[in-house]
């Protein structure tokens, strides 16, 4: 158990979300003959109750650092205001998180009852005297450590991406506060940038399953290693010899070892049983279009511009509450198509939506999802438009941010 513990410990602290040392060092305890921990801390006198509460495997505990500290502070503060949830509108949240549930202190009674129903909770910050202590977020795992690393991490990435779009809305709603201006700018010089320079990845096309397998292992892992996905949030295929080769559903991307389903196109197996949710979305791309390498990650400003609507467009729109899988406008990011679509085969499911976009373009964007890239012969040029496509939405954002704050 120590050393799952210290596994997901040691992710959190390399997507960036935690420290190695401080309040911000990740917390993880897990139950074997007793409860261990990867490090003595306060925290584990309230969290042990919350143990005791709980039929569960794991708890983790994450004071994120910049710029999530303050974003989720400032987030956590306005929901204890309202109802006490924060509600972003990403497709993770939607699909896997419903909501993001708020509580005013560290108390093991209001985190049992928090959990019960959700898989996180979010500790508001506190003051001190003169100190304040920072947001927690608190996540279980029933089976194992992984669930909370994939929950924390999927938490920081919803807030970000809220926070983010909520301040574009505000501004071109002109109803922006000194507290979002504030908060803005304090969070740019934590934002880093996507690393530009293109990652030596395998030349195909591939003359054997055993290259396949490698360059589908090495294009996830190079995924999650340049921060273009959420936690392991994404999926990767290779189309060789009439048979897709395909991440599988809940695997990690920077893991896919013995995680790769080789799915015949004629369907002659039921190999595909255990492949990622979008292999549907995969298969009709794969029969629209001359490619043989799909990439699906989560870069955050894709995500973020793929939600823009002008306010007056969108209050008078019949589908505002449905809008990422109804749509019906033709909408572009630096002439990228954003598409509606759901996970799945049905009606408005991204089988239908996604492929004929690829059909004419090597990328596109899925509304509120995510980024789908495809390339022939090797992954070469959907890593490409991968990293190409996030830093023009980027670039994108903060050009309408500084004509909407010159316009203020």
């Amino acid at each position: 158990m120590e050393k799952t513990l210290d596994k997901f410990v040691d992710r959190l602290i390399k997507a960036k979300l935690g420290a190695r040392s401080g309040p911000c060092f990740p917390l993880m305890g897990g139950q074997d003959d007793r409860i261990v921990w990867n490090r003595k801390a306060d925290e584990t006198r309230i969290l042990e109750k919350v143990f005791d509460g709980l039929h569960i495997n794991s708890l983790s505990f994450l004071r994120p650092i910049e710029p999530y500290t303050s974003i989720i502070a400032f987030l956590a503060k306005k929901a204890l205001e309202s109802d006490g949830t924060i509600s972003p509108k990403d497709c993770e949240t939607r699909t896997f998180l419903h909501d993001l549930p708020v509580i005013d202190e560290f108390n093991p009674d209001k985190i049992i009852q928090i959990l019960k129903k959700r898989k996180s909770v979010i500790v508001a910050p506190k003051t001190t005297g003169t100190k304040e202590i920072g947001p927690a977020i608190i996540a279980h795992g029933t089976v194992s450590p992984e669930q909370g690393f994939v929950t924390i991490s999927s938490v920081c990435f919803a807030c970000f991406i809220k926070f983010f779009t909520d301040y574009l809305e505000a501004l071109q709603k002109g109803i922006a506060t000194d507290s979002d201006h504030h908060l803005f700018d304090a969070a740019i010089p934590h934002l880093g940038t996507v690393r530009k320079k293109m990652p030596n990845l395998m030349k195909g096309p591939f003359q054997n399953e055993e290259n396949v397998y490698s360059a589908v292992i090495e294009a996830g892992f190079k995924t999650v290693e340049y921060g273009l996905v959420d936690s392991f949030f994404g999926n990767v295929s290779y189309l060789w010899n009439h048979t897709l080769y395909i991440s599988q559903t809940g695997s990690s991307l920077d893991e896919l070892a013995g995680c790769i389903d080789p799915v015949p196109l004629d369907g002659s197996t039921s190999a595909g049983i255990t492949a990622s949710s979008e292999l549907s979305a995969h298969m009709e791309i794969i029969q629209r279009t001359d490619c043989t390498a799909i990439l699906h990650g989560h870069p955050k400003f894709s995500v973020i511009l793929s939600m823009d609507c002008d306010p007056v467009e969108k209050a008078a729109c019949d589908f505002s509450d449905q809008c990422h899988i109804k749509c019906p406008k033709k909408r572009f990011a630096d002439g990228i198509p954003i598409v509606p679509g759901e996970v799945g085969t049905g009606p408005f499911g991204l089988c239908n939506t996604l492929p004929l976009a690829l059909e004419k373009n090597n990328s596109a964007i899925v509304y509120g999802h995510g980024l789908f890239t495809i390339g022939k012969n090797d992954f070469s040029q959907a890593f490409a438009s991968l990293l190409s496509v996030e830093h023009a939405c980027q670039r994108l954002y903060f050009e309408k941010i500084k004509q909407l704050r010159k316009n203020l």
